[in-house]
């Protein structure tokens, strides 16, 4: 049974967390907005699309930002009850700091385990239709590819020819068992080419010692064929980085996909337990903002909380952005780049809280 101040902690603060969220929708939604019309600057399309790819993208950028929004709508919780004096009156019933940070941690856990469960799970679908929509209207929309169980799959438009490519895996630089189905423009078949190995270092690809198939008849090359394509190997890399499309499901199945073709799984791996410990982060996230207004004089202008809540989101953004580098660099193993900067941050919240409990 929810006690009676547990209920009113609870509305006031999701109250506060809703204001700030959607003082941030909105400031997205006019950034995002104005990113799109610059975008089809040069398109003859209607405001319509825009206005709908903004929407479409805007759950995921609110999703991204949501730890910041947890911060400052804590603080904006404090501030609120600090003003009507009514942590005072909280006090006078018995109940400590600690009590009402406690309601409000609880509260912040089992929303964010909402988000990671259902919010994500739209916002990636949202995402996934935003960037399908949009690749239509870029000029690599007739460069097409994609990761199966089958391996890697790559539509490729050079001259007049049409390139269907297969390759069994990825070995850093290089493509394995390689086969090339090349057509021109009225998808008339030209030539296939079979390769054990091609170096996609650049676009213009290497491809050893490969077997012909043209006009019936089948040569095994004894050179190394120079191949032009639109792809090298940072571009292939670079392919399938946005994850935040993607579902827990479809992370999954892409995860497999990757193991099968041999490519890396860090920044797979990385984005999953990064929705795993979500639930973790937001709750620290309120525990610092809660140990910030429970430590400093409250007789300063909201402005001074506002840009102390913001250079503090900056701050951890930039933490973990420097964990996120070194683990993609194969610096630092996979876990530390999560749960290395949630320990430092856990141990300032255990400090601050012990200090906020002895008084």
């Amino acid at each position: 049974m929810i006690s009676s101040y547990s209920k009113y902690i609870i509305s006031v603060f999701l109250k506060n967390i809703f204001i700030v969220c959607i003082f941030f929708l909105s400031l997205v939604l006019i950034l995002n907005i104005l990113e799109e019309i610059t975008f089809f600057k040069n398109s003859e399309v209607s405001i319509i699309l825009p206005v709908f790819l903004t929407f479409l993208n805007s759950l995921s950028v609110l999703f991204e930002i949501f730890p910041f929004i947890i911060l400052i709508g804590t603080m904006s919780f404090f501030l609120e009850i600090l003003d009507k004096n009514e942590l005072i009156i909280f006090k006078s019933y018995g109940l400590s700091n600690l009590k009402i940070i406690g309601v409000a941690l609880s509260t912040t856990f089992i929303f964010s385990i909402f988000l990671v469960l259902i919010f994500y799970n739209i916002s990636s679908g949202l995402k996934f239709l935003y960037l399908d929509i949009k690749n239509n209207h870029t000029d690599d929309g007739k460069y097409l590819s994609v990761i199966t169980a089958n391996g890697l799959w790559i539509k490729d438009h050079v001259n007049e020819n049409i390139n269907i490519i297969n390759a069994q895996k990825i070995d850093d630089e290089k493509l394995i068992n390689v086969l090339i189905s090349q057509f021109d423009k009225d998808y008339n078949f030209v030539k296939l080419i079979n390769a054990k190995e091609v170096n996609i270092k650049d676009m213009n690809w290497k491809i050893y010692y490969p077997l012909i198939t043209e006009n019936n008849l089948s040569t095994k090359s004894k050179e190394v064929l120079t191949f032009e394509t639109n792809f090298d190997s940072e571009k292939i890399s670079n392919l399938f980085s946005s994850l935040s499309s993607l579902n827990l499901f479809k992370l999954n199945k892409l995860k497999k996909d990757y193991i099968a073709l041999g490519y890396s799984t860090i920044e797979i791996n990385n984005h999953i337990l990064s929705l795993i410990t979500y639930p973790i982060y937001l709750s620290i996230m309120m525990c610092i903002a809660s140990i910030l207004m429970l430590n400093i004089t409250h007789n300063k202008p909201r402005v001074f909380y506002l840009i102390t809540g913001i250079a503090i989101s900056v701050g951890i953004y930039y933490m973990k952005f420097l964990f996120n580098i070194l683990i993609v660099n194969g610096k630092i193993p996979n876990i530390f780049s999560i749960w290395f900067p949630l320990f430092l941050l856990f141990l300032f919240c255990l400090v601050g809280l012990v200090r906020i409990n002895e008084k």
